[in-house]
C-alpha cells in the first residue's frame, strides 16, 4: 500500500471508532463506538468460532463486513490489507511499515516496561512458554496513540504465567462493562520468528489434506507445544488487548492479522478449489470449542451472525469461496 492509502485506511478505522455503538447499552455498557460492536461480536462468539468448523468461515465474513463498514460508512475506497507474518519474521516488527510508529503505520510498539517472565499458554497438557516482547506499555506513536480501549480484559495473558480471567470461562454480564484504558503492545520478534514464519506457513499449506487438519495446524493442536501461525501472529503483537482471547479485535492490527489468516486459507483452497471450497473435506467439525460441550457437525446450510455489527445472517456455504456469495476478491 502507498503511504496515502495507508493513511486513508487508518482514517477510516478512526472514523468507525468515532461513530456510536449499535449494541444496546443494557447488553454491553462498555461498547461506546461502532468499532466496539465488532469486539462485542467476537466476545459473544469466541467459543463458537475458535477450534470449531466455522473458525475460518466466520472470520472471513467478519473481516469482510469490517471492510464494508470502512467503505460504506467511512468513505474508504481501498481494500482490507493483510499483514504477511513471514516478512516481519525476517525483517523485524518495528521496522515494518505496519508497526514502525509513523503516521502511515498502525502505531508502534508499546513503551518499554521492565517486566520479566514468560507468557504461558496453557491449553492442553503441554504449556507453551513465550518470551516477552520489547514493549508492554501504552502505544505512544502513530494514529492510534490516543485510541481508548473500552472493553475487557477478559482473558489476558500476562508475564510470569499469570493472567486476567480464563480463556475457558463463559462470558457473563459484567464482562461487558466499560473499562477505558490505553492500547498496549508488546511486539515480540522472537514469537514472530519462531511461530509465524515462512516454514510454519508452508507446513500449513502443504501437509493438511482436509480442512480439519488445516485448521488444527493453523491454530495448533492443544498439548502439542505449539501455538500455530494463528497464535503466532496474535502473540507477536501482544499487549492489551492483543493477548486477550476474547477482546483481541480491540487492537486495529487484529484485522490485518486475520486478513493473513484468510489469505492462508485461500492459498490452501486454491490448490484444489472444487474440493476445498465445497467438497466433503472443505467443512469439518462441530460448532463448539474443541467440541466441548459436544455439539452437532456444522453443515453448509447452517447460518452465522455477527450480532449488532449487521442485521444480516449468512449461510456457511456462501462464504467458502472468496469469489462466491457476497465476495469478489482474491489475494496477491
Amino acid at each position: 500500500m502507498s503511504a496515502e492509502d495507508r493513511i486513508s485506511y487508518t482514517n477510516a478505522v478512526q472514523c468507525l471508532q468515532s461513530k456510536p455503538a449499535r449494541t444496546p447499552s443494557e447488553l454491553a455498557p462498555g461498547a461506546k463506538s461502532h468499532f466496539d460492536d465488532w469486539i462485542v461480536a467476537h466476545i459473544n462468539q469466541t467459543f463458537f468460532v475458535h477450534y470449531t468448523a466455522t473458525f475460518l468461515s466466520w472470520h472471513r465474513w467478519y473481516i469482510w463486513e469490517y471492510e464494508q463498514a470502512l467503505r460504506n460508512e467511512c468513505g474508504y475506497t481501498g481494500y482490507q490489507p493483510y499483514w504477511d507474518w513471514t516478512k516481519t519474521a525476517e525483517t523485524g516488527l518495528e521496522t515494518s511499515p505496519i508497526f514502525d510508529g509513523s503516521a502511515t503505520s498502525l502505531g508502534g510498539n508499546g513503551e518499554h516496561e521492565p517486566e520479566t517472565g514468560d507468557v504461558v499458554i496453557s491449553v492442553g497438557d503441554n504449556p507453551v512458554y513465550l518470551a516477552p516482547g520489547t514493549g508492554g506499555g501504552c502505544v505512544k506513536s502513530g494514529p492510534f496513540s490516543n485510541y481508548t480501549v473500552n472493553l475487557g480484559p477478559l482473558s489476558l495473558s500476562l508475564l510470569n504465567g499469570s493472567s486476567i480471567g480464563s480463556s475457558l470461562t463463559p462470558t457473563k454480564g459484567d464482562d461487558y462493562l466499560w473499562n477505558p484504558r490505553c492500547l498496549k503492545r508488546d511486539l515480540s520478534d522472537s514469537v514472530n520468528k519462531r511461530h509465524a514464519n515462512l516454514t510454519g506457513v508452508l507446513n500449513v499449506l502443504r501437509k493438511p489434506q482436509n480442512v480439519y487438519d488445516f485448521q488444527m495446524t493453523l491454530q495448533a493442536y492443544p498439548g502439542s507445544g505449539e501455538i500455530g501461525v494463528h497464535g503466532g501472529g496474535h502473540y507477536s503483537i501482544g499487549g492489551d488487548p492483543g493477548r486477550d482471547f476474547f477482546v483481541s479485535p480491540g487492537d486495529p492490527a487484529f484485522y490485518l492479522h486475520h486478513g493473513m489468516v484468510d489469505r492462508t486459507w485461500w492459498m490452501w483452497q486454491m490448490q484444489n478449489p472444487a474440493e476445498r471450497t465445497k467438497g466433503s473435506k472443505a467443512l469439518m467439525g462441530t460448532g463448539t470449542f474443541l467440541n466441548d460441550p459436544p455439539s452437532a457437525n456444522v453443515t453448509y446450510e447452517d447460518e452465522m451472525n455477527l450480532g449488532f455489527v449487521t442485521d444480516k445472517t449468512i449461510k456457511v456455504k456462501d462464504v467458502m469461496s472468496t469469489t462466491g456469495g457476497p465476495f469478489c476478491y482474491v489475494y496477491a
